[in-house]
């Protein structure tokens, strides 16, 4: 998508942290785009930021966890820009507890915000997309896409995501419409603060820490990290280029890039190791 000026995108996760770096650069680039994010508020604020830079934008409340909500977004996007050939699959929360900690409850919000509405997003957009002559597709893995280093619940989902973008990716390019991924490192986002966005039903069965807990050493290294994190307009900008040279990934830096050959090298050894065998039949 060469051209981008005068296309119409949908981002999920829009008020804040790499959704809203998206939207702004896409908007800078004569983007139209629906920002979409369970916090009305914040959303609706957001757009009006950007509106007042003559962009042309526009807000909807959604909790992409429940597909119906999605689906009324997708409505919504239709009804205000008449087609849509950007989507952008980003909304997503961390948590999801480590082993011997896990709930239902929080599994159901990690899959349903993180995997569950890419999987929705593909399914509601893709024909729209294609009916509107092609276009893009970006959802928001992470480099626990790549390399299990968060909570499990977290992982399972982002590798989910890098697997349904890397699958569906040349499906959907015999329909016009290229497919990426984007896997960032630690960006300044409030990934740390998701409790904030529990959605009222699962309120009462999901809750933070307590105020005495321990704190975690990975998880005050993590927030440490975030807190000097990259901007998120520059994801946002390195988002636009890539939807302009249809990447299959997009990194935001090097830092992982050791961990993932160490995964890698941790593969091709196990194929090593049965290199030269006669499988029984």
């Amino acid at each position: 998508m060469r051209e981008l000026a005068g296309k119409v995108a949908f981002v999920t996760g829009a008020a804040s942290g790499i959704g809203l770096g998206i939207a702004e650069a896409l908007a800078q680039s004569g983007v139209k785009v629906m920002m979409a994010d369970i916090d009305g508020a914040a959303v609706e604020r957001e757009a009006l930021r950007l509106a007042g830079t003559n962009a042309d934008v526009a807000a909807i409340r959604a909790d992409v966890s429940l597909k119906a909500e999605l689906q009324a977004a997708a409505d919504a996007t239709i009804a205000r820009f008449g087609q849509v050939h950007i989507l952008v699959n980003n909304a997503g929360v961390g948590g999801g507890g480590s082993y011997g900690d896990w709930t239902d409850a929080g599994w159901d919000w990690v899959l349903g915000v993180n995997l569950l509405s890419v999987v929705w997003g593909f399914e509601i957009f893709g024909p729209l997309i294609e009916a509107h002559g092609g276009g893009q597709i970006v959802s928001t893995a992470s480099m626990a896409g790549l390399v299990a280093a968060v909570a499990p619940g977290y992982n399972v989902t982002k590798y989910g995501v890098v697997a349904l973008s890397e699958g569906l990716r040349p499906v959907l390019a015999q329909r016009g419409i290229g497919v990426s991924v984007l896997c960032p490192g630690f960006i300044r986002t409030r990934i740390m603060e998701s409790a904030r966005a529990v959605p009222e039903r699962l309120a009462g069965a999901i809750a933070p820490p307590p105020a005495d807990a321990p704190v975690n050493p990975f998880v005050a290294m993590a927030a440490q990290a975030i807190a000097n994190g990259i901007d998120p307009l520059y994801v946002g900008e390195l988002v636009v280029e890539a939807i302009q040279g249809d990447w299959p990934y997009i990194f935001t830096d090097t830092d992982f890039e050791a961990g993932v050959d160490a995964r890698f090298a941790a593969i091709k050894a196990g194929f090593d190791k049965v290199r030269g065998r006669v499988p029984r039949r």
